[in-house]
């Protein structure tokens, strides 16, 4: 048995090798490769050549990032502000569906068979898939529900904006402020039509959303303002109100109480100044008539005319009596009558100037008086005042809410009017800078770019296909396999026996057993050679004679390998017994004695003899040892002594002995044998056992301290195989093949 480590450092051969697997899978898969590239180009060009020509238009509007401001006045749904967000916002604005619906209303494209599906002519590929789906729609129940004339057309409306959502694109002209807005339709003249309403639609709808907005405000500022009217009358009115009943008349500025304080507080300091003059005037006559003082030199009297006259007129008495004393004696009578007339004058002086003190201390007391009266009005006045002064704190409560009404009023009556005049001056925050033009050319299919894509996607499906494949395929192929995986030496490789066409539809097969025989220089025939050399050169030190042909799974070919291999050794004059071991299929006995009426549990059991049992090939000079058909045992035969004692009465009779035994992984019976035989030959399909499998089953026999010799690759198409790399199987197949007759 020969080993392979499979933990080898790899070198630079390694990479070389890397490169001739990647050209072997490509070998190996041409045929798969070439048929999926072939059909998806061919997918491609009958989609090309069956699609209906498109044509593109394309509109461009620009965001306004300056303002142009006519009056001075805040707008009520301002400008967009100059930034990247705000571009991509206006994108989505675009996008949007309710946009869309405009587009529909205005172009009418409900009565457009391209956009309403119900109005279209179904053929070809829509008549089919028309006819599945109302195929399925029939199977499948559904409840029954009411559909007025409104939902139906409500459907048709949303299933043509869909379409025509899915026909248009909106994009961002790189990072500038322009939008592109592209339209798709198969007729040039719609095309043009849609980018530009599109556009319309979406300049229409800023304009409406402004004007929407300003009416709005205005009529919630018009709500406001008049609430606030009726707020602000309210409050005037609780403050006058409030005036009247807490008796706070206005008076220039100020309260009554105020006003008659003030003009009290202005009378008695007049008062009181004139009762100061008074007094001081009076003090001044009685002080200088109590001193003796003449009464010619006081102000009071030289002031009265009554004095003044009566002065006059003593004077002229006076004289007059000068002159009378110059010419009569001192009791004259003239004389006399002027002493009695000057007496009577200095009387009526003494008289008067006593009336003028009595004047003047009367003057007094009428100021005194006043000034007393004065001094109770004024405490009176403040008394009320001191009562208003609590009613004024709640009168400017009210006044102050009353002004801050009123501010707000005006602020929303200003408001009011700005908006009012401002509502004709609103523009849109965009502009068209190129409308669609009809469109000359067909903007798809692209003929040369789809084939150039074709071409593409053809070589990345054949490829991808052909990774797939080979991902997916577990089987092993080569011998390099086998040794890389399983680290055992590969045997041999059996050959596929090949029908003609002839036979293959006639319903003829080939008996490999037979082929054995017919054709010994065939290459089928040489693979059971190399296999019976493999065992007798493994041999050398200790002659193998007892081998077990073994398999992971059923279906592997073992029984087959069994026959051909004893056939192939019988012929080549060695003394060789085949014995069927599997107790469950039967599969050698019935290909080689299926009458047989008793064989190895018989002599097992001691019922018969070998003599008795074993008999001879009817072609060559085999021998046979079966199984009867009716025999069946619940015992563990294969690991009874009487089992060791066959196989050692067998070896002294025997150069080859064959043992076709169960599947290693179906039958625990396997484990037993390939524990008393010299060798195990594990039998493995080409391309069908799958890696994983195999390595479970070759642990299971090792674990039965079996000798493995190696593994026989089954039914492989060596032509095949040559695609698999560069060794005797692959690369020198065709060489090779000249030395076999078949």
């Amino acid at each position: 048995m020969s080993d392979v480590n499979p933990n080898t450092q790899s070198s630079p051969i390694d990479d070389l090798i890397d490169l001739r697997e990647l050209i072997s899978v490509f070998r190996r898969r041409f045929w798969t490769l070439i048929a999926a590239g072939t059909l998806t180009f061919v997918a491609v060009v009958l989609f090309t050549l069956q699609a209906t020509p498109l044509y593109t238009a394309t509109s461009s509007v620009v965001l306004n990032v300056r303002q142009s401001q006519v009056v001075d006045i805040e707008a009520v749904l301002s400008g967009m502000p100059p930034d990247s967000a705000m571009v991509d916002t206006e994108v989505e604005v675009l996008r949007s569906r309710s946009l869309a619906e405009t587009v529909v209303d205005s172009l009418d494209l409900t009565n457009v068979p391209e956009f309403n599906r119900e109005l279209q002519d179904p053929g070809g590929l829509s008549a089919i898939l028309s006819g599945l789906k109302s195929f399925a729609g029939a199977l499948m129940p559904r409840p029954a529900a009411s559909q007025t004339r409104e939902d139906a057309d409500q459907r048709t409306r949303e299933s043509v904006v869909t379409a025509l959502m899915e026909a248009r694109s909106i994009r961002r002209a790189g990072l500038t402020y322009v939008i592109q807005i592209s339209a798709t339709s198969e007729t040039p003249s719609l095309a043009r039509d849609i980018a530009n309403a599109y556009a319309d639609a979406y300049l229409t709808s800023q304009l409406e959303a402004k004007f929407e907005a300003t009416e709005r405000a205005n009529v919630w500022l018009n709500d406001r303002v008049e609430t606030l009217r009726e707020e602000v009358l309210a409050r005037e009115e609780a403050v006058a109100r409030f005036r009247d009943q807490a008796g706070l008349i206005d008076a220039e500025g100020a309260t009554v109480a105020e006003q008659q304080v003030a003009d009290l507080n202005s009378q008695l300091a007049i008062q009181r100044a004139e009762l100061s003059e008074a007094r001081a005037r009076l003090d001044a006559v009685r002080s200088q008539l109590e001193r003796g003082v003449a009464s010619d030199t006081i102000a009071e009297v030289l002031a009265s005319d009554v004095i003044r006259e009566l002065r006059r007129q003593q004077a002229e008495v006076a004289r007059r009596q000068a002159d009378l004393s110059g010419r009569y004696g001192p009791r004259h009578p003239e004389i006399l009558t002027v002493q009695r007339e000057l007496a009577d004058i200095n009387s009526q002086i003494d008289a008067e100037i006593n009336r003028i003190v009595a004047s003047l201390e009367n003057e007094v007391n009428v100021s005194a008086q006043r000034v007393r009266s004065l001094q109770n009005s004024l405490l009176e006045a403040r008394g009320e005042l001191s009562e208003n002064n609590s009613a004024i704190v709640q009168l400017r409560a009210l006044e102050r809410e009353a002004d801050a009404s009123r501010a707000l009023f005006e602020s929303f009556l200003n408001r009011f009017r700005q908006t009012n005049e401002t509502g004709g001056l609103t523009e849109a925050d965009a502009r068209i800078v190129a409308e669609a033009s009809t469109p000359q050319n067909p903007s798809s299919p692209n003929v040369m770019l789809n084939l150039a894509l074709g071409v593409v996607l053809a070589g990345i499906v054949g490829v991808g296909l052909v990774f797939a494949l080979e991902m997916l395929d577990t089987g092993i192929h080569t011998d390099a396999d086998i040794e890389k995986n399983f680290g055992l030496a590969h045997i041999a490789s059996v050959p596929r026996l090949k029908v003609g066409l002839a036979d293959r539809f006639g319903g003829k097969t080939i008996d490999p057993a037979q082929y054995v025989l017919e054709k010994p220089l065939s290459g089928f025939s040489e693979s059971f050679r190399t296999i019976r050399s493999a065992i007798r050169i493994s041999g050398i030190d200790n002659q193998n004679t007892i081998i077990a042909v073994t398999s992971a799974l059923p279906g592997d070919g073992k029984t087959t390998t069994s026959i051909c291999l004893g056939r192939i050794s019988a012929m080549a004059g060695s003394k060789t017994l085949v014995l069927d071991c599997d107790l469950r299929r039967r599969l050698l006995t019935e290909a080689l004695n299926p009458e047989a009426e008793s064989g190895l549990l018989e002599i097992l059991s001691g019922a018969a003899k070998l003599d008795d049992v074993i008999v001879k090939d009817a072609e060559t000079d085999l021998d046979i040892l079966p199984v009867a058909q009716t025999t069946f045992t619940p015992r563990d035969v294969f690991g009874s002594t009487a089992f060791e004692t066959m196989l050692e009465q067998l070896r002294e009779r025997y150069d080859l002995i064959i043992l076709d035994t169960a599947p290693v992984l179906a039958v625990a019976d396997t484990r037993a044998i390939v524990s008393k035989v010299d060798g195990v030959l594990l039998a493995v399909r080409w391309k069908k056992s799958a890696i994983g499998i195999v390595r479970k089953a070759l642990h299971e026999v090792q674990a039965s301290k079996a000798n493995v010799l190696g593994v026989i690759l089954n039914n492989v198409d060596l032509e095949a195989q040559a695609r698999y790399g560069y060794d005797k199987s692959g690369y020198y197949y065709r060489s090779y093949q000249k030395y076999y007759t078949d």
